[in-house]
């Protein structure tokens, strides 16, 4: 632990907390507000669609002002965004609110960048545990995002949840003085030549390893997304169970995304990327098979902790391997590029769920990941066969 690597995982607590409230409570702000029915998960699904239309801009911002710079500005315009939605929320606007879940996910974008941010604080074989050991901050942003917004739900009493919005604006907020102390390493300059020419696109998806790191990322969020969005729709309206069922269930789930990060940089190391890459797709598989079962409680919690494990070895896998592929002078670009198809998958993802949710089962909603699993798996034998 550098000091770069302290201030991130620190601040890591705290950005992430609008996601875990973000999932724990906008779905069901947005059934109170939303006038259809079908609607009622936008919300958190705009939240996806701002962070997934902001992630080149952010890799690009960065690469002229700075992480630095970047980290800070996006933790207050977020904080912003968070009164914005309390202000909606008094007014009963469902477009206010969805605008400031939109500003709130594009400063995401700004914060998933904390991931290569730790790559970069250490040397490249230790980039696996940097990243885990970074992620790991979400147990407790989960715990501390959902237990303060359902503590705080009630603080303004004619006002469900403004408490939570405002409590989430000052959360968000600490990163911005924390990381005014990061230091920003020097950028490598791009020069015109041979050696350090900046691949297109189209090259990038020419590399099987590119192609499974990226691939096994993007639909592994894709399929996190699709599931947790439906969680708290289907758990709580859906089937009636309480509203602290489901923020239990939540936070085991978070839990389950970010307490293996304590193992997982080193089976990595142990095991390799893709062995990693199918042991979470048979996580996601078990998942699956729970949604067969009994929409119990029980069922519930044990199925959203195997898709926080599944997701857990997937992402990180990915993005290890990720940075072991581009060149220095490729970083923000492979890094944008990256993050904008992981980020749009799971932005289709999120929105394609709460319109599936309110028309078919939890078992039709599980199912449905099973195409994405199935190329996870392809790209992981694509890669091996060619790269053997």
């Amino acid at each position: 632990m550098n000091r770069n690597l302290s201030l991130l995982v620190s601040s890591q607590v705290f950005a992430f907390t609008a996601a875990t409230v973000t999932v724990f409570i906008s779905g069901i702000i947005g059934a109170q507000l939303s006038p259809i029915k079908t609607l009622s998960t936008l919300p958190p699904s705009i939240y996806v669609v701002g962070t997934a239309a902001a992630t080149m801009f952010a890799a690009k911002i960065m690469s002229i002002v700075g992480r630095r710079i970047g980290f800070v500005s996006a933790s207050v315009t977020g904080s912003i965004a968070c009164l914005i939605g309390a202000y909606a929320i008094m007014i009963e606007s469902f477009t206010i609110f969805c605008i400031s879940k939109f500003i709130l996910g594009a400063t995401m974008a700004f914060n998933h960048q904390y991931r290569f941010a730790a790559a970069e604080s250490v040397e490249k074989d230790k980039a696996p545990k940097a990243i885990s050991t970074l992620l790991l901050a979400g147990i407790v942003a989960a715990f501390i995002g959902i237990s303060l917004a359902n503590y705080t739900k009630n603080f303004i009493s004619d006002y469900l949840y403004v408490g939570s919005y405002l409590t989430l604006a000052i959360l968000t907020l600490v990163p911005a003085f924390l990381l005014f102390f990061f230091k920003d390493k020097g950028e490598v300059s791009v020069i015109s030549n041979e050696n350090n020419k900046v691949r297109s696109y189209s090259e990038f998806f020419s590399d099987p390893r590119f192609l499974q790191a990226i691939t096994s990322a993007a639909f592994a969020y894709a399929v996190m997304a699709f599931l947790m969005t439906a969680t708290p729709i289907s758990m709580h309206i859906v089937h009636n169970l309480s509203l602290e069922k489901t923020g239990i269930v939540l936070q085991f789930h978070v839990l389950a995304m970010f307490l293996p990060s304590l193992a997982t940089g080193n089976l990595i190391k142990k095991f390799g990327y893709s062995k990693m890459m199918y042991a979470g797709v048979l996580f996601c598989i078990l998942t699956i098979l729970m949604s067969l079962l009994e929409p119990s409680f029980l069922n519930y919690f044990i199925s959203l902790i195997f898709l926080g494990i599944g997701w857990n070895f997937l992402f990180i896998a990915g993005t290890s391997l990720l940075v072991t592929i581009y060149k220095s002078e490729e970083k923000f670009k492979a890094q944008g590029f990256n993050d904008l198809l992981v980020f749009s998958s799971m932005a289709v993802a999120s929105l394609s769920a709460g319109i599936l949710i309110s028309l078919a089962s939890w078992k039709t909603v599980n199912l449905f990941c099973i195409p994405f699993l199935i190329l996870i798996i392809a790209s992981i034998i694509n890669a091996d066969r060619k790269t053997k």
